[in-house]
């Protein structure tokens, strides 16, 4: 039996009924409501779910888009995500469209069903040890932005994910940026993983264990790649500052939280004229350093990123499952925090 959530009718934005896409609060909704669309597509493929008794298609056809094209894992033949098309009727009454995606390129998470849970582990896994980009899921998903962006290059193109699809939302959207290609993106519950400094109540041990963590980061980075500093034009790290994807976070999910004090660090370091350690320190991990010392080639972090917008949902989350959710994304405003980082 379907769930509330998975019924759209119940539990959608259903107050949007005329999207205004210069407003960021509509735009945020109606990306999470496009990945929920691909959530409940794998459930109504594992649950035999088809026609009328299909529960996906109110989640993008609510906002006049269409579906282009599933993205399908080639391991387990899951549906992970979806293109949409957005396709609005003429009508000079409606709000302006100028400020609306032509596509939406969105990826699920994690679902713990047995048709689909192994698989999804495994890609779990594999962010975990910061090898998402080797896997063939991501590959599917890597080319299907490339393709997207080659045919549409005039349009505008949005990225969307949550969670585990969050993180691959993420790495398409640096690959593209590393290209000069520059995605708007909305990714929810992003994964950082790191020591859970964020969860420290006291406020003076937590300042003192992210300035100790910068202190041997940039000590490492300075031991491990000499004291030469690349001028912007070779720092890949300045040049994808430019691009500055929406990130959602709830500070009661262990999962993404660290963001918010990984930012607010990074001002706080500035603010006591440190802020040359910690751009050494942002833009480089432990792991990687020793990695690097030893010979062996590493991709940075994925949680690395130069710059974002960086919103924080304020209400009191009963349990971790629902911080974590997408849910949370497509209601009220009146609780959501707002601030931009740039990195320079």
């Amino acid at each position: 039996m379907a769930s509330e959530r998975e019924i759209f009718h119940r539990s959608g934005p259903l107050h949007l009924t005329a999207v205004n896409w210069k407003n960021d609060h509509d735009r945020r909704s109606v990306a999470a409501s496009l990945v929920q669309g691909v959530y409940i597509l794998e459930r109504d493929r594992q649950e035999k779910r088809q026609g009328p008794q299909a529960l996906a298609p109110p989640w993008w056809e609510f906002f006049q888009f269409q579906m282009v094209r599933q993205l399908v894992d080639d391991v387990d033949s899951s549906i992970f995500g979806a293109i949409y098309e957005f396709k609005p009727p003429a009508s000079p009454s409606s709000l302006s469209t100028s400020e609306s995606p032509h596509y939406v390129i969105a990826f699920r998470g994690t679902i713990r069903k047995p048709h689909s849970v192994s698989q999804d582990l495994k890609l779990d896994l594999h962010l975990l040890q910061n090898g998402l980009h080797r896997t063939s899921r991501f590959e599917i998903a890597m080319q299907a932005v490339r393709n997207m962006v080659a045919a549409n290059q005039d349009k505008n193109i949005w990225l969307s994910g949550h969670s585990l699809g969050s993180a691959m939302a993420m790495l398409a959207g640096k690959n593209m940026a590393k290209t000069g290609i520059f995605l708007e993106a909305f990714l929810f519950n992003p994964p950082f993983f790191s020591a859970p400094i964020e969860r420290i109540k006291d406020k003076k041990v937590k300042q003192g264990l992210r300035i100790a963590s910068s202190l041997i980061t940039a000590g490492l980075a300075v031991a491990v790649k000499g004291t030469h500093q690349r001028n912007s034009f070779e720092d890949p790290f300045v040049y994808l500052s430019t691009w500055v994807p929406s990130l959602f976070v709830n500070p009661a999910d262990h999962i993404c939280s660290e963001y918010i004090g990984y930012f607010e660090h990074r001002e706080k370091m500035k603010d006591i004229g440190a802020g040359g350690i910690e751009r050494l320190a942002t833009q480089n991990s432990i792991h990687g350093l020793f990695m690097t010392a030893m010979g062996k080639e590493s991709e940075p972090p994925l949680h690395l990123i130069p710059s974002a917008a960086l919103t924080i949902n304020s209400i009191r989350s009963p349990d971790f499952v629902g911080a974590h959710g997408i849910h949370q994304w497509w209601g009220p405003d009146s609780h959501f925090k707002f601030k931009l980082y740039r990195y320079n």
